[in-house]
Parts: structure tokens; C-alpha cells; sequence
């Protein structure tokens, strides 16, 4: 007998009857344990999780290159159509004091705007930012970038230095840089513009000039924004004790008896454009963070003081470009059709030795630069280009009346038609391959013709190659510019030629981005559209 069956007690594994008194009593419990003890439910869980985890390591890499390079750009698109920012931070005075302020009155802003104006110009000058907001309220009103550009060279020569002079001669205190601090700790709300503008000052200072603020005498409309305090509240307020108590105290006694300059006037003499409504209604009327500007002026609208209005009649083009280019996507998605698929037919009916040749001539253009291709178009298609010296010498055309073949729609169909060509004929090919011919032999032997087996038996099974061809080549075709910039002269450029344009050369990104996302919206919609219509299960590659 061996020493496991002497010693029971030394059996590394349970008895049968060990393991069957665990199952019942697991039984009774109801529940189920794995190797290890633990309950088996939570075993399997754990294991998903981990094999869950693998899976996505695995593809993280992928999903981190389709954040970046996909889904933060059109993030950052939507963001730009709408964002509007730049004039509540260059202006902060200003738009908080256009509050009050009504278009519809037809009154220029009163003084006070004026000094908020002079305030915040003061400080954008210094950062060089004016210029920025000059070149953004340009694209809604033509002149404002050079209004803000001449304004913000001249306002710090603006003669409020008869304010400074007065404070001076009143108390040599007041050109002490530590009489400013204190004054700054006290004012809070009570002196409000003396607050702001005192910080506007320092923050110049700091990051401009790279000063301490508590070393240097305050600049000229720091000592403006102290005098319109005292004068528009004439006592100095309870909440200000102290030695600064008596100061400002002698001060407001002496205010009304100071010279005083009109700061409007100040303006008024650098351009008179500062007393026109539309430069004022423009600034109010973009002054919210977010504005739908962008998107009015995509669809040949407005945004204006007044409200909502339509452009100009001529400057209406964006509705027009966009029918243009959908319009022109769809011709060239259907020229690729009829063009394509007899190729794809014969690719996949042919010997794969002649098969192969053909598809080598096929895939031969995406060796060439896109660039070399759509020249080669303009020296063939132009007036005195190599087809129309075909069609003379044959005698389809006379010399003098020789087609119009570039610099329109039909030298971007034409041209485009050829580059995208490829990318119908492929999905067309793959899968007309996989279509078994036995079924068209099949359908002849039970008497249908050529022309009845193509059409009800063959044509059906290749619909989703076209479908597949039809949505590459639409998609690339609404969004390219290369070819109809070169090609497609005044009418046959696409909506994504002015989406370029405002990149690369306007620099107005918001209108850009509202444009493309237009156009996101449209593909969307007429993705959705095909997918209700033909169904985007039956589109395949093969």
C-alpha cells in the first residue's frame, strides 16, 4: 500500500468526496468560488477588466493620434467660429460703460465712454493689442483698423497733463509714487475709475517697463481718472480715513476750480470718425465674448448695430460658393462614375497578367505630384492648348472659335474628374472582384440577354463599390482648392478656396472656421441623407 493511501492527511489534492461535500455546500450557498477562493463572479470580472485594459493599451496610440490630429482641430474650429473675446479684454472700461448706452438713440456716447475709451486705449497701446482689435472690427466696419492705429500712437500725448500740473501745484504729494500706494489701498470703491486705472498703470509697468509701480509717478490718465472722481462726487467718501482723508479732502475742494479738457474732444481732434455712430454701434454690437457674427456673414448676413441685416448685393457670394461647390462635387462624383466603372469592369473580367498592367495604369497618377497634374491641365485645356489644336486640326472647331476650357467649371470638372478618378475605380474593383460570374452564366442559360444579366444580376452586386466611390470621391472633391484655384478662374472655385483665402491671407480665422463648419454641417447632412436613401450598410470595399 503507498504512503498516500496510509496516510490520508498527506494527499496534496481534496478526496472526491472532499470536492463533492464543497460543491454542495456551494450549491447551498448559491454561489461559485474559482481556484483561488474568491467568488467566481468577481474572478471573471476582474479578468474582463484586464483583458478589457490590454485591448485599450493597444489601440491608445491610435485614439491619442485621432485626438490630436482630428478631433482637436475641429474642437478648435467650432471654438474660433463663435469666439469674440478680444474686445471685452482690450476695452474692459469701454464695454462695461456702453452698457448704458442705446444705438437707437442716434447720440454719440457721452464723456464718460470717452474716458473709459481713453483708459483702456492707453493701456492697449502699450501692449501693442489695439492694433489686434483694430484689425478685428475691420472685417465688420472698413476703416476701424486704421482709426485704432493712429488713435493709439496719439493718446498718450493727449493734453490731460493739465490735470497732472494741477494735482501737483495743489500738493507736491501727489508726484510721490508711495502717496499713489496708499491712495490705491483706500480707493477700492470708492474712487472706481482712480482704481482701475491705477491698476491698468501698474500692470504696464510690471510687464512692459519692467518697474516696481511704487517707485515711478503715475502716468497722465491716472491723475484724468482721480480728477473725474472728486468732480463727480464732490466729498470724498466716509470709507477713506486717515492722512489720505485730508489729501483727497483738499483735492475735492480744489476740483471745481481746475481747467478741465474734454476728453471727446481729445478724440474728436485725432479723427473724427470717433464721433460716428457705426464706429461705436461696431464696437458695442461685438462686444460679447461669443458672438454669431461670423456665422451671419457666412450666409451673406450681417451683424450691425442695428441687428440682423443682409450684406450687400455685392458682396453676397458665400451661399453662392456653396452651391457652387456641392453642385460641382456632384458632377464630378458622377463623371467619376461613368467613367470608372467600365475601367473597375474590366480590371476585374480581364486575365490578372493584363489586369495587373491596367491596374498599374491606373494607380499611375498617384506616383505624379497633384501639383504636376493640374499644371499639365492648364497647358492642355488652355485656348491655345493642346486639345483645342486637336479639335482645329480634326475640324470639330474653327480656329477662331476655339473652346473655353480653363478658368471655369468645366476646366475644374475636367481636371478633378482625372485626379480623383482612382479612388472610384478602386472600391469599384474590389468589389466587382468578389461578384462570382457563375451568376451572370446563370442567368444567360435561363434565356436572359447580355444587357438583362448585366443589369438585374450584376449591377446590383456592385452597388456598394459605387456607393463606397461615391462617398471618397464626394468628400474629397467638396473639400479640395489646389486644382480650382489653379484651374477654375472666377467661376469654378470652391467654397474651400475662400476658406483658404481668410487662412492664408485676410488672417480672418472666425470666418474661416465658420465657413468650415458649414461645410462639416453639409457633408454631415447629406451623409445622413445617403444613408436614409441608399443605406450606408451596403456600401463596402470588397
Amino acid at each position: 500500500m503507498s504512503d498516500a493511501t496510509s496516510h490520508p492527511e498527506k494527499m496534496t489534492g481534496p478526496t472526491p468526496d472532499t470536492a463533492i461535500r464543497d460543491a454542495e455546500r456551494q450549491a447551498e450557498s448559491g454561489k461559485m468560488v474559482a481556484a483561488d477562493g474568491r467568488p467566481l463572479k468577481a474572478s471573471l470580472g476582474r479578468a474582463l477588466r484586464r483583458q478589457k485594459l490590454r485591448a485599450l493599451m493597444l489601440i491608445a496610440p491610435l485614439l491619442l493620434f485621432i485626438l490630436l490630429t482630428f478631433i482637436a482641430p475641429i474642437a478648435d474650429m467650432l471654438f474660433r467660429s463663435v469666439e469674440n473675446d478680444i474686445v471685452e479684454l482690450t476695452l474692459p472700461r469701454t464695454v462695461d460703460a456702453l452698457d448704458d448706452w442705446e444705438y437707437d438713440t442716434g447720440e454719440v456716447p457721452d464723456e464718460d465712454v470717452f474716458a473709459a475709451l481713453y483708459y483702456d486705449l492707453v493701456v492697449a497701446a502699450e501692449f501693442k493689442t489695439h492694433t489686434r482689435l483694430g484689425s478685428r472690427l475691420n472685417y465688420e466696419t472698413t476703416g476701424i483698423s486704421s482709426l485704432f492705429r493712429k488713435t493709439g500712437r496719439r493718446v498718450d500725448r493727449f493734453d490731460t497733463d493739465i490735470y497732472t500740473d494741477q494735482f501737483v501745484a495743489l500738493d507736491p504729494a501727489w508726484e510721490d509714487p508711495g502717496t499713489w500706494v496708499a491712495l490705491r489701498e483706500v480707493a477700492g470703491d470708492a474712487l472706481p475709475e482712480t482704481a482701475t486705472a491705477y491698476d491698468g498703470w501698474a500692470r504696464v509697468m510690471v510687464e512692459e517697463e519692467g518697474d516696481d509701480p511704487a517707485e515711478e509717478q503715475p502716468w497722465d490718465f491716472v491723475y484724468t481718472a482721480l480728477y473725474r472722481d472728486l468732480a463727480a462726487q464732490q466729498t470724498v467718501p466716509e470709507s477713506i480715513e486717515g492722512p489720505m482723508r485730508a489729501l483727497l479732502e483738499q483735492a475735492a475742494d480744489a476740483v471745481p476750480g481746475f481747467e478741465t479738457v474734454s476728453i471727446r474732444q481729445q478724440f474728436e481732434d485725432v479723427d473724427e470718425d470717433w464721433t460716428a455712430l457705426s464706429t461705436w454701434g461696431t464696437i458695442k454690437a461685438y462686444s460679447p465674448t461669443f458672438t454669431s457674427g461670423y456665422f451671419l456673414t457666412a450666409i451673406d448676413l450681417k451683424l450691425t448695430p442695428a441687428g440682423i441685416e443682409q450684406q450687400d448685393e455685392n458682396q453676397r457670394i458665400y451661399i453662392t460658393l456653396f452651391k457652387r461647390t456641392i453642385f460641382m462635387s456632384v458632377v464630378i462624383t458622377l463623371s467619376c462614375i461613368v467613367l470608372g466603372y467600365p475601367v473597375a469592369f474590366l480590371l476585374a473580367n480581364l486575365p490578372t497578367s493584363k489586369a495587373n498592367v491596367l491596374l498599374i495604369l491606373v494607380l499611375l497618377p498617384f506616383w505624379t505630384s497633384l501639383l504636376v497634374r493640374t499644371s499639365a491641365w492648364k497647358v492642355l485645356l488652355q485656348n491655345q492648348g493642346v486639345i483645342n489644336d486637336i479639335l482645329v486640326w480634326i475640324g470639330l472647331v474653327s480656329d477662331s472659335d476655339r473652346l473655353v476650357l480653363i478658368n471655369n467649371q468645366t476646366g475644374t470638372i475636367i481636371a478633378m474628374t482625372h485626379i480623383l478618378l482612382p479612388f472610384m475605380i478602386l472600391p469599384l474593383y474590389s468589389v466587382m472582384q468578389t461578384i462570382n460570374p457563375s451568376y451572370v452564366r446563370a442567368a444567360k442559360s435561363l434565356g436572359a440577354t447580355d444587357w438583362t444579366a448585366f443589369w438585374r444580376v450584376y449591377f446590383p452586386q456592385s452597388v456598394p463599390g459605387i456607393g463606397a466611390g461615391s462617398i471618397l470621391v464626394f468628400i474629397l472633391a467638396i473639400g479640395y482648392y489646389i486644382t480650382p484655384e489653379l484651374v477654375g478662374g472666377n467661376t469654378g472655385t470652391f467654397i474651400s478656396n475662400r476658406i483658404a483665402y481668410h487662412i492664408s491671407s485676410s488672417l480672418n480665422w472666425g470666418l474661416a472656421a465658420a465657413l468650415g463648419t458649414i461645410l462639416l454641417v453639409a457633408v454631415l447632412i447629406l451623409y445622413w441623407a445617403y444613408d436614409r436613401i441608399v443605406g450606408i450598410d451596403n456600401v463596402k470595399l470588397g
